[in-house]
């Protein structure tokens, strides 16, 4: 018996020794993946420890880094451990098909398949790049690319009586969207896109660098089109908000006029879109690649080679969830039929009883829009 103990204990000091090895033959290193989700179902990207009713993609990513063997199980309960970052925290529902995470992490052999094999299909690593020991994915951002798929049914005039999937966007009302859409270009106090954000709070500021639709297409008998707009830096809610005044505007409940007032330090009643059709595309780091991307040691935080992955990724898990989503749920539908409850006219005085009033339901809904940069 004191034999068998003995040689037991002999077995589990030679496994140790083993995986000591194979720690020493992987050293910890810092790199960036590439990550594209379907976030359907998930309470955000960012990992609430301790808080397992609201699944969130990191808890899927952590586990697959630990099973993996690429980070060992105590930096999983502790992501300082790993430098762990991500560069946005896509809210309640977001998806992303360009999201970037740093992190130290064992560089094992064929890493990306590992880590693959134990996550779901509908969250995929699709690169990996060496980075500098410093880099953190969040404030080395220069920008970043969302984009928002809606039904082209959400800018029909209220007026008009529309079956939703004989709706079809005439060239007349793409080009009023578009306008609208570029006055946003530049940098605006945005405070009325948020929420908790005073007018002379200086992070309130924002600088949108382009911002526009694209041409419509039809997808399962409902015609779509895809809003892209790039920016440095994003507060809560403050795109879903962005797209909700300007199909407020063209389905005529409020004037042209609203979105300066929005600007400005009165308090403006702002329409929140729905989560569904929010999309992480890209993030930027363009300060970066200059600095390190051709020093002959890093590579260039650029991923041409993967676009053809992330289209893929894209048609198969992103667009459907979107879709079928929209068709069961009608989430923008339902949605529609509040914005008559707004009041895009009423006083800054009025708005603050209401506000005062609406505080407290307000402050137990859940964070559900995309935030870059609040932790």
């Amino acid at each position: 018996e004191e034999n068998g103990h003995q040689n037991k204990r002999l077995k589990s000091n030679a496994d140790e020794e083993d995986a000591e090895d194979q720690n020493k033959k992987s050293p910890k290193r810092k790199i960036v993946l590439l990550m594209a989700y379907s976030g359907k179902g998930y309470h955000g990207m960012q990992r609430n420890v301790g808080s397992s009713q609201f699944k969130t993609i990191e808890d899927d990513l952590v586990s697959a880094l630990v099973q993996s063997g690429c980070i060992p199980e105590n930096h999983g309960e502790d992501m300082k451990k790993m430098s762990f970052q991500r560069c946005a925290r896509t809210d309640k529902g977001v998806s992303a098909a360009g999201q970037i995470v740093s992190l130290k992490v064992r560089l094992i052999d064929d890493i990306l398949e590992k880590i693959n094999n134990h996550l779901p299909s509908h969250i995929r690593i699709l690169g990996l790049k060496r980075v500098t020991g410093g880099f953190n994915s969040k404030n080395k951002c220069d920008a970043r690319t969302y984009s928002y798929m809606l039904p082209t049914f959400a800018f029909a005039h209220k007026d008009h009586d529309v079956q939703e999937e004989l709706y079809r966007l005439d060239t007349e009302t793409l080009e009023r969207v578009n306008k609208l859409l570029a006055c946003y270009k530049g940098t605006h106090n945005f405070h009325n896109f948020t929420s908790q954000k005073g007018p002379r709070d200086p992070s309130a500021k924002r600088y949108i660098m382009e911002m526009y639709c694209g041409e419509p297409f039809v997808r399962e008998n409902m015609e779509f089109a895809v809003i892209k707009v790039k920016g440095q830096s994003f507060m809560m809610h403050q795109i879903r908000k962005m797209i909700g005044l300007v199909i407020a505007i063209v389905k005529g409940y409020a004037a042209e006029s609203i979105m300066e007032r929005s600007w400005g330090e009165e308090k403006v009643d702002v329409p929140k879109a729905p989560g569904l059709g929010l999309v992480l595309e890209k993030v930027h780091f363009e300060k970066y690649n200059r600095r390190f991307g051709n020093d002959g040691l890093h590579e260039p935080l650029e991923w041409t080679e993967e676009e053809e992955k992330i289209a893929i990724f894209k048609e198969q898990y992103i667009y459907p969830t979107i879709i079928n989503t929209e068709r069961e749920e009608k989430s923008m539908a339902n949605w529609l039929n509040t914005l008559p409850i707004h009041d895009f006219n009423s006083s800054a005085v009025e708005m603050q009883t209401n506000n005062k009033n609406s505080k407290k339901s307000s402050d137990l809904e859940g964070s559900d829009g995309c935030d870059d940069d609040s932790d």
